[in-house]
């Protein structure tokens, strides 16, 4: 009996199974495709559950650091072991008390997306007498990747547009509270090629240097963002990247040389690369029913335990792991939820093989955009058990609990 099917029977499904060695192994190779001396932040947004977190700080001789953008995720990085200092605070709607949080949790470094955000990060530093450490991140007026999903050159509520640099640096470098340390760029997601990746890159590092001469934009610490791709939801290994390394470094030569003596900070960031391939989700069959020729397998989680960001129609469909399956033995069928919405498919034209009522089914690379990416509260289903387990060892069981909070103002 294989262990996805063991632990399923013992804990039941929809479950979400997590592999705590797959998570070192993603960690190990994405340090191996980035030069020595690259820091790199786990974007807590693509799984934060604590046991994922801390195996990604405690591993090997290059731990990652936290990257959050909400207090949820600052108390899920601190239960994983992060200390205040190895956290960056990002993200374009930072209330004024999420910051007095963070700031009195001991978090001193942010990356800010205009002028209002950093006064606010310095007010709440103000308040409780420190300086916080700010990256500017930087809206870029083009970009050069052909592939992956795009996150600058155009109007966008993240970053600052760089066009407006020169007339905002003197009111940015006079916030009170706090000091611009660096700068902070995501051009992009997803990117499957290497080649738009280097391109990429390179039109961030050009960018960071033009800036950091003409604008004075301090440079101590730069992140230059993520972009690396693994695949969501179906089968399939991590992309490698054999170029990139060698790659980035030449375009480190070319643009900062400094790098190299530690002049100039860098750091990555990765959520989908680090966690994806940990998690598969073993959902259960209740049904196999034909309607006017199609046939639909319905199963006991849906949408609202892989949503995908279903609600902005990206990520999906989804595909079963057909390990051993022979490819005569498949039909075409739609794999779908419990939810009483059309809207509950998680795939409408997947290869399947014959199912029945009780089998299970296996969806891989779900270890990252999973249980916190879905629409769990949606019909009241409770949300999926959680194993985190070491090879065949079960680290941890757990479920997310929502309860409603009845507040009486007096």
């Amino acid at each position: 009996m294989s262990k996805y099917r063991t632990l399923a029977e013992k804990f039941g499904t929809p479950t979400y199974v997590y592999d705590l060695d797959v998570v070192a192994q993603a960690r190990d190779q994405l340090f191996g495709l980035l030069p020595d001396g690259v820091e790199l932040f786990y974007a807590l947004k693509a799984n934060p559950h604590p046991e994922i977190a801390r195996e990604l700080r405690a591993g090997g001789d290059r731990p990652c650091r936290a990257e959050i953008s909400s207090t949820g995720e600052l108390g899920n990085a601190l239960a994983a072991g992060f200390a205040p200092e190895e956290i960056l605070y990002t993200g374009p709607g930072k209330t004024d008390a999420e910051l007095e949080r963070a700031v009195a949790a001991g978090v001193r470094l942010f990356s800010v997306e205009s002028a209002t955000d950093l006064r606010h990060v310095g007010a709440a530093a103000v308040k409780h007498g420190v300086t916080a450490s700010c990256l500017l991140r930087v809206n870029t007026t083009a970009s050069n990747a052909s592939s992956g999903i795009r996150m600058m050159g155009r109007p966008s509520q993240f970053g600052i547009d760089a066009e407006t640099l020169p007339a905002l640096m003197p009111e940015l470098r006079a916030v009170p509270g706090t000091r611009l340390v660096g700068a902070h760029f995501f051009t992009m997601s997803n990117a499957q090629d290497e080649d738009s990746l280097l391109g990429e890159y390179e039109f961030v590092l050009h960018s960071a240097a033009r800036l950091r001469d003409e604008v004075g934009l301090p440079l101590e610490l730069l992140d230059i963002g993520g972009g690396f791709s693994s695949p969501y939801a179906v089968p399939g290994p991590r992309t490698d990247y054999p170029k990139l390394r060698a790659g980035l470094e030449v375009l480190l030569d070319l643009h900062l040389p400094e790098w190299r003596s530690g002049a100039v900070g860098l750091a990555c960031e990765s959520g989908r690369y680090l966690a994806g391939s940990c998690g598969a989700l073993l959902a259960g069959v209740v049904n196999v029913k034909e309607s006017r020729g199609h046939r639909f397998v319905i199963l006991d989680g849906g949408i609202n335990v892989l949503g995908g960001l279903s609600g902005i129609g990206r990520l999906l469909p989804a595909a079963v792991d057909l390990d051993g399956v022979d490819d005569d033995d498949l039909r075409t069928g739609s794999l779908v939820g419990p939810l009483c919405t059309p809207g509950d498919s998680l795939a409408k034209a997947a290869r399947l093989p014959e199912l029945v009522p009780g089998d299970v089914v296996t969806v891989p690379n779900v270890g990252a955009y999973g249980v916190t990416a879905s629409l769990i509260g949606f019909l009241g289903r409770p949300a999926p058990v959680e194993v985190v387990v070491r090879g065949e060892d079960v680290v941890s069981v757990s479920r997310l609990d929502y309860h409603r909070t009845y507040e009486v103002t007096p």
